[in-house]
């Protein structure tokens, strides 16, 4: 399977490609990339009928470079690597798993009289040595030390599984006459054993391997290695009635446990040579094992980390910190279809953006944005709400959802004084800069709305819908410049603790009847704010 590892910063993330992708650093791309530099809508990348898949430049502003040189279309090979501003992108296309995976099947067909020997897989432990009075078992037990520590060595700290698994089998084929190895690990979902990679001495991809179910039932039910015989099993051997006879098939078939998990089996035959493996290269081959699941379990503990800390990455910009660790903990789901919630929305929005932007080259609007957009983000945590998006110059914030919070309608406005205060010390860095401020209106209504998970399989957004949310955008509408504009809902949770007048009721659409709306000016029982700081709606 294709996909993309994209690279900003230290953050690393990895993207499976459909047929058709589209990148940029709006949302309703297929790979959304924050990145100042890169275009709400600045590359495709698309599979040809071959294929291949091509990588197609939008006509961005600041282009898709490729070794030094902007791009417009291009062919992409297994490792390419392209930036897109200050990120870097590498296309990686490797077979899912190989080909040859898909050639693994497991098959009944070996009967018990075909199993020649079997160890269980916890009777490893070694001797004291003043227990040890027969030079075979030292032997024995000095090679399992050296395989150990081979393979240990061998391995070392590689915590890609792509790369530690043939490293396993490369030393397993080492220790013993293997002409084909196979490794299956549990599916983290489905816990079914699913191949996951195959080595043949030749180098040359099986047309089938076919493995004992009566042999994997063995191992996965007993955790037990086994030694067996069966040349009925390969296909090849179909029309060789003699060699069937001589049953010259030789498998090993090893679990890997960590701590008594099975997380996968190990699997070596031998084709050509009757009885090829012994009680001996069992012994080992189980040592070998234990030592591999270890290096298994620490490859996909290292991956589950990687994740949870691109996972973090992601919810933390939607949702305070405090959220996002009960969201990777699981203490917090968040449904896809949704449920009822009391919400309470706040909608900013910048006042003549239009008229401001008129002129200016696109680059300085977006940096304008960004700037401001990280002061407003920061303030609407401070208050514990939940980014739902950005629309525009617009911020959308809800408090109550994806979890309750004590008293949210309160929360919502204070946190639309506190970014009313902001505003004022970033205008004040703006003038020093002879840039002209900026101005917004704030709306914030109350009320239940229909939260959750929306989207395609391919794309989710977390958000709120309902009549509540329409009446929150409508109020944005009628702020003027400075203005908090606040619906009869919220401001009877807030009455008391707010100082706020009263304004004629106001039409809107999709309501027959008009609202009653408050300006707040600020809050009761605080200190004044210091010269400076917003203190109410503004003329300009």
């Amino acid at each position: 399977m294709a996909k993309l590892i994209v690279i900003s910063g230290e953050e690393r993330q990895e993207f499976e490609l459909a047929a058709f992708n589209t990148i940029g650093r709006h949302p309703d791309n297929t790979i959304q990339i924050l990145d100042r530099i890169i275009s709400k809508e600045h590359a495709q990348i698309q599979r040809a009928a071959d294929g291949r898949y091509l990588l197609r430049d939008l006509r961005s502003l600041n282009g898709t470079f490729m070794r030094g040189e902007r791009v417009a279309d291009h062919f992409l090979t297994d490792g390419d690597e392209f930036t897109m501003g200050s990120t870097r992108i590498v296309f990686v296309d490797k077979p899912k798993a190989d080909d040859v995976l898909q050639r693994v099947t497991i098959a009944p067909g070996l009967t018990e009289s075909h199993i020649r020997g079997r160890i269980q897989a916890n009777t490893g432990d070694f001797m004291p040595e003043r227990q040890i009075s027969d030079d075979k078992n030292l032997r024995r037990d000095y090679e399992r030390l050296r395989i150990g520590h081979e393979l240990a060595r061998a391995v070392g700290s590689e915590l890609d599984l792509d790369k530690l698994l043939p490293k396993i089998l490369d030393k397993a084929f080492e220790l013993v006459g293997a002409d084909r190895g196979v490794i299956l690990l549990s599916d983290d979902k489905t816990q079914e054993l699913q191949p996951r990679f195959v080595k043949t001495r030749s180098g040359k991809s099986d047309p089938n391997i076919v493995l004992s179910k009566t042999v994997m039932a063995e191992v996965v039910n007993n955790k037990a290695a086994v030694l067996s015989s069966d040349a009925t099993m390969d296909a090849r051997f179909s029309g060789a009635h003699s060699i069937i006879m001589q049953g010259i098939r030789s498998t090993m078939t090893l679990p890997l446990l960590h701590a008594n998990e099975l997380l996968g089996i190990m699997h070596l035959d031998s084709l050509f040579t009757s009885n090829a493996f012994t009680e001996k290269d069992l012994q080992i081959c189980t040592g070998m094992a234990a030592q591999a699941a270890i290096s298994i379990q620490n490859a996909r503990l290292a991956s589950r980390i990687e994740k949870e800390a691109q996972t973090r990455a992601q919810i933390s910009r939607l949702i305070p910190p405090s959220v996002v660790e009960q969201v990777l903990k699981g203490e917090l789901v968040i449904e896809k279809g949704g449920r009822v919630t009391e919400v309470t929305m706040l909608f900013s929005d910048i006042r003549g953006f239009t008229t401001m932007s008129d002129g200016r080259p696109p680059q300085e609007i977006v940096n304008t944005l960004n700037e401001y957009f990280e002061v407003m983000v920061d303030i609407l945590f401070k208050y514990s709400g939940t980014l739902d998006k950005f629309v525009g110059d617009e911020i959308i914030g809800l408090f109550g959802a994806p979890i309750a919070i004590d008293d949210a309608p309160f929360k919502a406005v204070a946190c639309g004084i506190g970014m009313m205060q902001a505003l004022e010390e970033f205008n004040r860095t703006r003038a020093s800069e002879g840039q002209t401020p900026i101005r917004i209106g704030i709306g914030i209504n109350t009320g239940n709305v229909i939260t959750g998970s929306i989207g395609s399989t391919r794309a989710l957004q977390y958000t709120a819908i309902g009549d509540a949310m329409n009446v929150a955008s409508r109020l944005v509408n009628v702020a003027g410049s400075g203005d908090i504009i606040v619906s009869e809902d919220t401001y009877k949770h807030v009455a008391g603790r707010v100082e706020a007048t009263e304004l004629p009721p106001v039409k809107v659409k999709g309501k027959a009847e008009a609202l009653k709306v408050f300006r707040v000016t600020g809050l009761r029982n605080i200190q004044t704010p210091t010269p400076g700081e917003w203190s109410g709606p503004t003329n300009s």
